[in-house]
């Protein structure tokens, strides 16, 4: 399965009267944090993730409001790059979140996100007789990607080659499958299994009746 670009359902619109950050304005000196380097490299990962979820924002409606990139603003978050001053005085202004506050310490609280069914965002617009809910979180769009698709009779999901060394991986829930991956072809019943390079031409279908499979696409 393949979406061109970040499928629609992914990208959060921004709330009316927020604007993007206008880094004319006054911030602080543009130099990497050092202050408790490892207080501040383990906490703010995870706050700034949370207070963008709670926000009900996505990874690029955060870059549209701060100016900072997409791609940035996911590494910061996964932990894998830390933010000078000027970048994260930024990301808090368009978070609405207070800059020292954000990095206080306190009790961590086990906590549950829940996407109610009522909510879970849907492409409506790709392949035949088919109905796509996006069960993975809208970060996660072009790497690790997980869907729920229900299938009717004589439906059909054809997609073009992802990039090279990409895979799905589908488990037929009910009904009867068929997939193909270049000129390979199988039949997968309720309860199989089926790993396959999407690198190629592929397509997903159930010819026989209703179905429904649960899909993870890794993309390289």
């Amino acid at each position: 399965m393949r979406t061109p670009g970040v499928h629609p359902a992914y990208t959060a619109a921004l709330p009316q009267g927020r604007r993007r950050i206008d880094k004319r304005r006054a911030c602080p000196q543009d130099s990497v944090m050092t202050e408790n380097p490892d207080d501040i490299l383990t906490l703010l990962p995870a706050r700034l993730k949370e207070a963008r979820r709670a926000q009900g924002l996505s990874l690029e409606a955060v870059s549209n409001l701060s100016g900072v990139s997409r791609s940035m603003v996911s590494q910061i978050e996964r932990g894998e790059s830390s933010p000078t001053i000027a970048t994260l005085w930024n990301l808090t202004r368009a978070l609405q979140v207070d800059f020292a506050g954000l990095l206080e310490a306190g009790d961590a609280q086990d906590h549950i996100e829940v996407l109610r069914a009522g909510d879970v965002p849907k492409i409506e617009n790709m392949g035949q007789g088919c109905r796509i809910r996006i069960l993975s979180p809208p970060e996660d769009a072009g790497g690790h990607e997980v869907y729920d698709i229900r299938f009717d009779a004589g439906g059909a999901l054809n997609s073009q080659p992802h990039t090279r060394g990409s895979m799905e991986q589908l488990t037929v829930l009910d009904g009867e499958i068929e997939v193909t991956s270049g000129t390979a072809r199988d039949r997968l019943q309720a309860g199989d299994t089926a790993r396959y390079a999407v690198d190629t031409v592929h397509s997903i279908s159930a010819p026989e009746g209703a179905a429904r499979v649960f899909l993870i696409v890794k993309n390289a």
